[in-house]
């Protein structure tokens, strides 16, 4: 589909990016990305030192991939998440090519040894074709034996540790409450996100696709992608009873 004939969804809005922002990416999150990266990297046995952080937001791992001596290119299509990435990288001495599209246009044949979308950054788009599209550009942009690493909340996590609503609380004051729904035969979660500041509320949503271990696995392998292994986090526990995520780690054959 065309970029100029596609639908505005909730993503489109740098609005929500922009309030989200301490929910979404809490400080903690970057102090802990070194790690995260170095896990994940040990889970896709990865051989080469070119990335590319797919959805990379405010550059959390883009940045610890550069820091472990990765050539990196860090992809969103969002300006705001894209401006603090740069900052980041510039405190942090890190050189990062930064490039502004939308995954699903975002292609480079051959071009890296790694990819990795995490913190639930695959499933945007309503329509499900949409998401196999974007498997497919990463699959292209992969050199032989290069591979792909997914984190999202897996269908049956979420069915384990489901809540209706729940609220969160900035040091600032400003409070979060989230009220969650399945729907459409448990293939998409949406979240209503109020968010309460200086005593004024705004209302804004979030909807991802659901996949269980099983659906990724197949999704990844009819793009193209073998030796798929499944994790419940990036410790690379068993997708079992104890996840706590789904991680999806396929590679392009050699």
């Amino acid at each position: 589909m065309k970029k100029s004939q596609r639908k505005k969804e909730w993503f489109d809005s740098e609005r929500y990016w922009r309030e989200t922002f301490p929910f979404m990416f809490p400080e903690k999150t970057f102090a802990a990305a070194a790690e995260t990266v170095r896990k994940a990297l040990m889970l896709a046995r990865v051989e080469g030192k070119s990335a590319l952080d797919l959805c990379c937001g405010p550059g959390r791992c883009s940045i610890a991939l550069a820091e472990q001596g990765f050539t990196v290119t860090g992809v969103d299509r969002t300006k705001y998440l894209l401006d603090k990435a740069r900052a980041r990288a510039k405190a942090a001495g890190a050189s990062i090519e930064w490039v502004a599209q939308d995954m699903r246009d975002f292609v480079r044949p051959d071009a890296f040894d790694f990819a990795l979308s995490m913190f639930t950054s695959f499933g945007y788009f309503e329509d499900r074709n949409e998401d196999a599209r974007v498997l497919a550009n990463v699959f292209a942009s992969l050199r032989q034996g290069g591979a792909f690493l997914i984190d999202v909340i897996g269908k049956e996590v979420l069915a384990k540790s489901f809540q209706p609503s729940s609220a969160d609380t900035l040091p600032d004051g400003t409070t979060l409450v989230e009220q969650r729904q399945v729907f459409d035969d448990w293939t998409r979660v949406r979240s209503k996100w109020t968010i309460i500041r200086d005593g004024k509320a705004q209302r804004l949503t979030f909807q991802v696709n659901l996949y269980s271990g099983q659906e990724l696995r197949e999704k990844m392998q009819s793009t193209g992608f073998v030796d798929i292994q499944l994790y419940g986090s990036v410790d690379g526990i068993p997708y079992g009873p104890d996840a706590k995520r789904l991680i999806a780690v396929g590679r392009k054959r050699k």
